[in-house]
């Protein structure tokens, strides 16, 4: 029963590992499980949302760029 157990443990142990990258290299486990998962959590942001966000910025460096030449002046 020995010989037997540990041919069982070897394949077991062989088998599980490349069973489970086997599944994890699956394109559409990855997206349908990992992408879709990550998209709920942390939802992408729209366009305008950016676009606000960089013209404040813009508008921000402006205003201290233009602070700077005012005192400088």
């Amino acid at each position: 029963m020995g010989v037997k157990l540990e041919v069982f443990r070897m394949v077991l142990y062989l088998t599980f590992p490349v069973a489970m990258f086997w599944v994890a290299n699956q394109a559409d486990w990855f997206e349908h499980n990992v992408i879709q998962h990550k998209r709920e959590l942390w939802p992408p942001e729209k366009k305008k949302k950016k676009k606000e966000f960089k013209d404040g910025l813009r508008k921000q460096r402006e205003e201290k760029l233009l602070r700077a030449v005012q005192h400088s002046s």
